[in-house]
């Protein structure tokens, strides 16, 4: 295939090279008003994952935090463990209370398969019950849960078995669900398969900085391959024995090209096409289609696969310039220019971006909803513009025929960042590790969040 061809499949999905991209304005910004623009019933709330915040959870990750690349650096830059995290798990009913406070009417929360099922065979009924018990209280309370079957991590047995390189997972990730289906019902409103598929892909068996740490360009496209089809089976049963929608949350972002050069075009849109849009294709044609060019062609036709989404979940955080490297695995360097806003984490602050990948999916005739969307901001102080910035984005998007449902903020609570450990300060509620009691505080964003929930709802029940 020409590099030309190649170009022209996703030239669509990516900027043009130079193409300047206006910055929302002071005046747009002053004028922007939610309550009236977004639909009745949209959700806004917040959303967390249970390894990143419950604690006491032994699985693959656990392994994982405790060793080091071969050049001897840690796996986990901090060299932090996720421990007793936030220690959620014992203290759901504070979090709830924090809800309450935000105002919030939805939470997005992942159950963890390594607590409900430790070793093959042996449900924990009791581990069941509690999620039961959140999935209760928070309905009593007015706020729509949104439950997340799968946020990275595996159970240990299922890791030895080799884990998303097996297609045995395929089963025991079907038994799994049909467990999760039958233990709460229809008391989660919205269900989400698999939490960013492919970062799992990526990060995992691409780049090599989460467990199992491969660098294989074509074990990650077999990886997304797989985890595709274990949604498609998971959706399947999980809409025919609770009767509530299902779908993904899909990790997107912007590519932008760096120079006014071909070969950066056209990797941004190889980039492109695996990151972001392969997913997504699958609802519409009930096909896995990955290529990577003199590595891996991927076109298989997946049972259950088409119309597998009844919703799409968006995560977006930032936008990537691409530069062509082909020393790398992912073919390119991935950089922030000098002077733009930043993160604590480095990610360009680019609130555009998200009407960006809105208003693209918004034509696919889904419902959407912003699954995550947050800022590492150990200060507190650039969140709550943050905030302000990425719901106008939906405004817009909404504005202009985008079908957007909910957003859900990342996260309610500092927690666990995977690679990066405990530093980076994720919460709306920031949390003490040094306190045994793991207190949480309110960050400046609150308010803001406060705010806007009020002026939401009141314009609801108008």
């Amino acid at each position: 295939m020409s590099l030309a061809r190649l170009a022209g499949m996703t030239l669509g999905a990516v900027l043009r090279p130079g193409r300047k991209v206006r910055e929302f304005t002071a005046a747009e910004l002053s004028a922007s008003a939610p309550e009236r623009v977004l639909p009745r019933g949209f959700l806004f709330g917040a959303a967390t994952a249970a390894y990143q915040v419950e604690g006491g959870i032994e699985c693959d990750w656990t392994d994982w935090e405790n060793g080091a690349f071969p050049d001897g650096t840690p796996h986990i830059a901090d060299r932090s463990h996720a421990g007793l995290a936030c220690d959620s798990f014992n203290r759901f009913d504070e979090d709830l209370r924090l809800l309450k406070e935000l105002g919030a009417n939805a939470y997005r929360f992942s159950v963890e398969w390594a607590r409900l099922e430790p070793e093959e065979g042996r449900w924990n009924q009791e581990a069941a019950d509690r999620y039961r018990s959140w999935l209760e209280k928070l309905n009593a309370a007015g706020i729509q849960p949104m439950v997340t079957a799968y946020h990275f991590t595996l159970p240990r047995w299922v890791a030895a078995g080799g884990g998303w390189q097996s297609d045995r997972i395929l089963d025991l990730f079907e038994a799994y669900v049909r467990r999760l289906a039958d233990a709460f019902g229809s008391l989660p409103h919205l269900w989400c398969t698999i939490n960013e598929p492919t970062i799992v892909a990526i990060q995992g068996y691409l780049r090599g900085i989460w467990p199992p740490g491969l660098q294989d360009q074509v074990v990650a496209a077999q990886v997304l391959a797989r985890l595709m089809r274990a949604h498609a089976r998971a959706a399947r049963v999980l809409r025919e024995r609770t009767g509530r929608p299902a779908g993904v949350a899909h990790h997107v972002r912007v590519f932008q090209p760096a120079r006014l050069n071909p070969v950066d075009w056209v990797v941004a849109s190889i980039i492109d096409q695996f990151a972001n849009q392969a997913v997504l294709d699958c609802h519409r044609t009930g096909r896995i289609q990955l290529m990577i060019p003199g590595q891996i062609s991927i076109d298989e036709a997946v049972p259950d696969l088409k119309g597998s989404f009844d919703y799409v979940g968006l995560n977006y955080y930032t936008r990537d310039h691409v530069q062509a490297d082909f020393k790398d695995p992912s073919m390119s360097r991935q950089f922030v220019p000098e002077g733009r806003p930043r993160n604590d984490l480095g990610w360009e602050i680019y609130p555009e971006g998200l009407y960006q990948v809105l208003a693209r999916w918004g034509r696919i005739g889904l419902p959407l909803y912003v699954t995550e969307n947050g800022i590492p901001d150990a200060g507190g102080k650039v969140r709550p513009d943050f905030l302000r910035r990425h719901l106008y984005a939906i405004e817009k998007a909404v504005r202009n025929g985008a079908d957007v449902r909910g957003y859900f903020h990342w996260s309610l609570l500092d927690n666990f960042e995977w690679a990066e450990g405990l530093t980076p300060r994720f919460g709306l509620f920031r949390v003490d590790y040094d306190d045994p009691q793991r207190k949480r505080t309110a960050t400046p964003a609150v308010a803001v969040f406060q705010d806007l929930a009020r002026r939401l709802g009141a314009a609801q029940k108008g």
